[in-house]
């Protein structure tokens, strides 16, 4: 029972965090310590992070199979380019990432700061369309994404309002964008799930998968709807809240 309720929470916590810019990790990290629960391990979190992946591709779906059968090429160049830096940082630091920079002050620092920067940028906000250009410096943005606590969804929203996008594109970039960022997160675990193989139970991943999926589409589904009327301000609040709650807690 403890364990099903585990695997509640984090498909939870991960479904409506990953595409709201709070920072999943930061609440992830949070909770297990809230709860005093030991790592999750890599199949459970493998699994919440597909469910919140099928959610994304389904609220999109039209898009992307758009971009599968070639009807919108501009776009799929635009995602392609803008994904090449951080799998290739990710490459590059993603051990480093995780030996030296999960620590709490860096966690709730970032959640803080870039939270800030959120809400600063919101005033940028035009209606400029997305080219090329914009699409690459978006993903430049979105290797800071990597740092704990930033939050990747928050970084990318970031980078395109600065750019002059409205929030609804800088959003549905930033959601697409995902799609390609999950997919890498997740195969670079998987790679590590076969260098070191653990036991899992199958009821707690279709469990995972699942909760995470209806999580993950009702945030989209309800961020997006509501986005032109949401004032970011809100978000650096309940960040730097965060932040705060993590330090206080954690340390």
């Amino acid at each position: 029972m403890a364990d099903f309720l585990q695997w509640v929470i984090l498909a939870l916590v991960q479904g409506l965090t990953e595409f709201l810019p709070i920072s999943s990790s930061a609440h992830l990290i949070l909770a297990s310590k809230f709860a005093g629960w030991q790592d999750q391990g890599l199949v459970m979190d493998i699994a919440a992070h597909f469910g919140s992946l099928l959610a994304v591709i389904w609220y999109y779906r039209k898009d992307v199979l758009d971009l599968l059968t070639g009807k919108d090429w501009p776009l799929f160049q635009q995602l392609l380019f803008a994904s090449i830096p951080i799998a290739i940082t990710g490459f590059l630091f993603a051990d480093y990432i995780d030996n030296y920079l999960r620590g709490v002050l860096v966690i709730a620092s970032s959640s803080a700061l870039f939270g800030v920067l959120l809400w600063f940028t919101q005033r940028y906000s035009k209606n400029q369309p997305l080219d090329l250009k914009s699409a690459l410096i978006i993903g430049l943005a979105q290797c800071l994404a990597l740092i704990p606590g930033a939050s990747r969804s928050g970084i990318t929203m970031t980078a395109g309002m600065v750019l002059g996008l409205s929030k609804a594109t800088a959003a549905k970039f930033s959601f697409l964008l995902a799609i390609p960022a999950i997919l890498m997160t997740t195969t670079y675990g998987v790679l590590k799930l076969i260098q070191a193989p653990q036991s899992y139970d199958l009821a707690g991943v279709f469990t995972l998968v699942t909760l995470s999926f209806f999580a993950a589409w009702f945030c989209i589904h309800w961020f997006m709807k509501y986005i032109q009327k949401i004032d970011f301000v809100w978000f650096m609040h309940y960040r730097i809240l965060l932040a705060i709650l993590i330090v206080l807690t954690l340390l």
